[in-house]
């Protein structure tokens, strides 16, 4: 694990106009830099980066933060990844946190097979881009496959020699230990007689070196030139600590930013297919490299889009094996489409024979809802049959089964019914069948039909004094929510407590009193309060819980904060370990920046001054927090009476209508 001393220094090194700069064409503008989005295709520069915060924000995506965050996002890079390549940048020694030997010694046992594994990869290219063996014999087969040079440098593709131990050999001249080459699977030893025999394990192949997300060699795949029928066409390397074929895609870490950029990922099966794909210009394509799908490659593409796009060969049979794999992507919670070829055809062959505007012309228009896919393939035989019609249907539902989100399948099921003309009460009684069984998503009718609301034996409650009272003496066991006000309320109480929090204001509170003749009114209170405390003390007196996930844990970070400072430091919010807390801190501070993009200055245009505005600024915040939060209770009493769940409690509901007018008329609203 990687010191916190280490971490903080690379914070304190790296620059994140260095940084950024080295994907990202920036161009100064004021105290700032602006380019065009790495994460979309656009003309107009949305991307700007401040070196006074240190931190970044594409307007275009919404996405922002600090120099390990864009590396996390434009590279895929998980948290120590990103730590390593800017010490590596920056020249920083790598501290780690004191391993047991066991440890230390597994880790440097991984670590030599990784370059065993980099120095194959580099051997078997450079025999076939500069021996006269390899270019007569891997680079010719690869050339009559159609594939350019520069498509075969990209893929670091290469050639083993028919040799039994040509490779090993050159391996073990190097100083490469015979252990990590058997380990890797590079090398067979057999044992026995006077001296072990070692042999070449992809002798006579072409080579396919297959990446980590971050570009590492993981292991290999191998193809046969020869035509021996007992030698399998393609051979990958043995499992090893470093390489898990059921956890790897081929072509990942050459498409991970496509697939992020574009947000679909092609899944074909083949090497061939990913790479003739990438010379048409299509590179947000990974295969499985020939592996039936398993959850964890679903997970990887996961990390980067929530669609994936199914292509399958033109093969029936293929097709009919391979279909399988659709449920196990709607398990994992992500949408499905698919593409067929036609007959005879492939990916790969498809792609060759095509023009690159043909084949994503082709993508486009051919690619089909998974329910559409499963009823063209198999309607065909079932049409006159009312068993085999009935046996799809129910095909169907089991995949629509698989989907976790309560919502999607409905949408599904109701699709299905119309497509295959049949109601949609016979498909929801199947589909609540299968999920009684499977145990997923709770009971059929919560799954199935709108949910109630509870809560008829919430005691009633009145308001007394200021505050909230009302609303936790009826809000106990029942969670307030309103997806929309509430979350746009939560996100400015945040961003005034990082932009202005340790400011000192005074404010104005306007006390509940009554008049000579006791009517109630509303009498001015002046005083001197911090932004942060004042917010603070205001959440806490209503006991209100921010609704938010990520709103409430950058809140707990500033009271933590509040708590063992007694001010906020924001350098610090924007290299939480959370990269989700540091992008939204980074956000709301870039979005002040925003202005530099459409050069206001020259047109001048001014912006006015916050600091005379942040006392009503602060008061409203929280009004407007507590006056949503109280329409939401009322909202819900009266559909609790409209339900009967709840008998109609008048002095209930004239409570909280008393208390939203008290509310409205602190923000000077008519009601």
């Amino acid at each position: 694990m990687i010191t916190q001393q280490t971490i903080d220094k690379v914070f304190d090194v790296a620059r994140v106009e260095e940084v950024i700069g080295e994907f990202v064409q920036l161009k100064k503008a004021g105290s700032n830099f602006k380019g065009l989005s790495p994460f979309t295709d656009e003309k107009t520069p949305s991307f700007v980066v401040s070196p006074v915060k240190q931190i970044w924000k594409d307007f275009s995506t919404g996405k922002g933060g600090n120099s390990v965050s864009f590396l996390m996002e434009h590279e895929h890079y998980t948290y120590p990844e990103a730590i390593k390549w800017l010490a590596k940048k920056y020249n920083i020694e790598i501290e780690e946190t004191e391993q047991s030997d066991e440890q230390k010694q597994q880790l440097n046992e991984r670590e030599s097979m990784f370059l065993v594994s980099k120095f194959a990869k580099d051997y078997f290219h450079e025999l076939l881009m500069n021996s006269q063996t390899g270019r007569a014999i891997g680079l010719s087969y690869f050339k009559e496959r159609g594939f350019r040079e520069d498509i075969i440098e990209k893929f670091d593709l290469g050639y083993c020699k028919d040799e039994w131990d040509n490779f090993t050999n050159a391996a073990l001249a190097k100083g490469y230990d015979l252990k990590y080459l058997k380990e890797t699977g590079l090398t067979i030893v057999k044992e026995g007689g006077a001296q072990d025999k070692k042999f070449d394990r992809f002798k006579g192949r072409v080579m396919f070196p297959i990446h980590s997300m971050s570009g590492r060699i993981l292991g290999f795949g191998g193809r046969i030139l020869t035509n021996d029928k007992k030698a399998a066409k393609y051979l990958n390397s043995p499992e090893s600590d470093i390489y898990h074929k059921s956890k790897i895609l081929y072509g990942l870490y050459h498409a991970k930013k496509e697939i992020a950029k574009l947000d679909n990922c092609f899944l074909v099966e083949g090497y061939t297919d990913v790479i003739s794909f990438h010379q048409s210009g299509v590179e947000n394509v990974v295969a499985s490299s020939g592996t039936a799908l398993t959850p964890d490659q679903i997970r990887l593409i996961n990390r980067l889009t929530k669609n994936i796009t199914v292509l399958f060969d033109g093969d029936a049979a293929g097709i009919r094996a391979s279909i399988r794999g659709i449920d196990l992507i709607l398990e994992q919670g992500l949408n499905v489409r698919v593409v067929s070829f036609p007959e005879g055809e492939d990916p790969d062959s498809f792609a060759k024979s095509h023009s690159s505007a043909e084949l994503k012309q082709y993508l486009e228009e051919k690619a089909q809802d998974f329910i559409e896919f499963k009823v063209s393939m198999l309607m065909e035989d079932a049409q006159n049959d009312p068993v085999k019609k009935a046996g799809l249907i129910r095909d169907i539902v089991t995949s629509i089964s698989k989907i976790p989100d309560g919502i999607q399948r409905e949408v599904y099921v109701q699709e299905c019914a119309r497509i295959m003309d049949i109601s949609e009460q016979v498909l929801f009684s199947e589909l609540a069948q299968l999920l009684q069984r499977s145990g997923a998503g709770g009971s059929s009718k919560g799954s199935l039909s709108r949910p109630t609301r509870s809560g008829a034996s919430d005691e009633a409650a009145s308001p007394k004094g200021k505050g909230m009272e009302v609303l936790r003496a009826r809000g106990k066991g029942k969670q307030v929510h309103n997806i929309d006000q509430v979350s746009i309320l939560e996100k400015e109480i945040i961003r005034i407590l990082l932009l202005y929090g340790n400011e000192i204001v005074e404010f104005v509170n306007w006390v509940d009193s009554h008049d000579k003749y006791g009517k109630p009114i509303l009498e001015k209170e002046e005083y001197q309060n911090t932004v942060f405390n004042e917010l603070y003390l205001n959440l806490q007196e209503d006991e209100i819980e921010f609704s938010n996930e990520i709103f409430r844990l950058t809140y707990h970070a500033l009271v933590n904060q509040l708590n063992q400072r007694e001010k906020i430091v924001i350098d610090e919010l924007i290299m939480h370990e959370n990269t989700e807390v540091s992008g939204l801190v980074t956000n709301i501070l870039m979005d002040e920046e925003r202005y530099i993009l459409s050069n206001w200055e020259k047109k001048e245009v001014h912006i006015t001054g916050i600091e005379k505005l942040l006392p009503k600024l602060v008061t409203d915040a929280i009004l407007n927090l507590r006056r949503v939060l109280i329409d939401k209770k009322i909202k819900g009493v009266m559909e609790d009476i409209r339900n009967e769940v709840m008998e109609v409690d008048l002095e209930e509901i004239n409570n909280y209508n008393a208390l939203r007018t008290l509310l409205s008329e602190k923000l000077n609203r008519v009601v």
